[in-house]
């Protein structure tokens, strides 16, 4: 199945600089802070992943479409990212799996993408002057009109979105079949993918999944093993909610993972600040030094933002002695944090590999191992 080049299509930055392409998707606008992302492949769980929630993704990898769009690989009900840019789009898609393409998908849900040559100066550009807030449009040719539109659009930095991408009611990811359900965890859905309660569900969890706006007491109601905090988008600074909440746990003795957002909650919970990254990282391709083992993994990530903390040295907070666990290689941002007289972890990566390697599935054994090493509870 081959697809038609569309019709014109353009792309500006808030700082001025244009980009004329074709239109990829469907058409229209769309407005959102423009990322580029390194991954070489799984753009259909990077569409779908909630932490893109008002970004225009940027791929820079040349071809995109390749594979088609499933139905399994998703990694929520519906496409998240605002729009995408790619450099050139599959003509035809082929996989024994694929059930549609990547063009018609974006069609079907309203999502406007453009395809253009100059990804490799769009990426540079990013790169150089930060992400910062876009739009891609198919009916608007005046770049001015369309760039004062974009100055009216608010910036990432600041912006509460957890509540715009969680579930609105509890719902449970039960072990497949033949594995025993062993623990029981809750998880507070700030925006998480669906292949992460599913990873804890392989290994004897029972996942209950609740809203963003849950309590500490909602959480604890339900008595659970562990607690996880999921990835999300936004700005960490202005989730007070999930903040008090993990506080709550935290002085509740639970055992806790975070991974991404959940990370950033961690260390606004500890009492650290955040901060926004130029133009963060988006890939799967990002090498990081535990620095318990020296271990580097190299793992999928997608943030904004980080964690202000002391790599060089464990550090005193409310809730006990904490140290960073984890270093990013490429620039030294604070990659993981770790309790050490609780049982409390948090990456700010992704290890369940939807899309990614599988370098750091062995964070959730250590999560398992924690809720393990508890006392046995009381018969329920």
């Amino acid at each position: 199945m081959s697809e038609e080049k569309g019709g014109p299509a353009i792309l500006v930055l808030e700082d001025g600089r244009v980009f004329h392409g074709h239109s990829y998707g469907a058409t229209g606008e769309t407005f959102g802070e423009a990322v580029f992302n390194t991954g070489m492949t799984g753009y259909q769980e990077t569409f779908t992943d909630p932490s893109y929630h008002r970004q225009i993704v940027v791929m820079t990898a040349p071809h995109i479409g390749n594979t088609g769009v499933n139905d399994e690989d998703t990694e929520s009900e519906r496409i998240w990212a605002a729009g995408c840019v790619v450099r050139e789009p599959a003509r035809a898609f082929s996989n024994w799996r694929a059930e549609r393409s990547l063009e018609e998908e974006m069609r079907s849900q309203g999502v406007v993408g453009i395809a253009l040559k100059g990804t490799r100066a769009l990426t540079r550009h990013l790169r150089d002057r930060g992400a910062m807030r876009a739009a891609v449009s198919t009916v608007e040719t005046d770049p001015q009109k369309l760039l004062a539109r974009i100055l009216e659009q608010p910036t990432m930095a600041g912006s509460d979105l957890t509540s715009e991408v969680s579930t609105d009611r509890a719902y449970e990811v039960a072990p497949p079949e033949g594995v025993q359900a062993r623990f029981h965890v809750v998880a507070l859905d700030l925006g998480i993918k669906a292949m992460t309660p599913h990873r804890l569900a392989e290994r004897g969890c029972r996942v209950t999944v609740l809203p963003a706006s849950s309590t500490a007491e909602d959480v604890l109601a339900l008595d659970p093993d562990g607690v996880f905090f999921s990835n999300g988008p936004g700005d960490p600074a202005t989730a007070d909610g999930p903040v008090a909440t993990m506080r709550g746990v935290l002085e509740a003795g639970k055992p806790l993972f975070g991974i991404c957002f959940g990370n950033q909650i961690l260390g606004r919970a500890l009492g650290l600040d955040t901060y926004k990254l130029t133009f963060g990282h988006h890939g799967i391709n990002q090498p990081v030094r535990d620095t318990r083992s020296g271990r580097v993994a190299i793992t999928g990530q997608n943030h904004g933002f980080a964690v202000d903390a002391p790599i060089d040295r464990p550090f005193d907070t409310d809730h006990g002695r904490a140290e960073v666990s984890h270093i990013g290689l490429n620039d030294q941002v604070v990659e993981g944090l770790r309790l050490l007289d609780r049982p409390v972890i948090s990456v700010q990566f992704h290890p369940e590999a939807a899309a990614g390697p599988h370098d750091a599935a062995a964070l959730f054994d250590e999560f398992v191992d924690l809720m393990s090493a508890q006392p046995a509870p009381a018969a329920r």
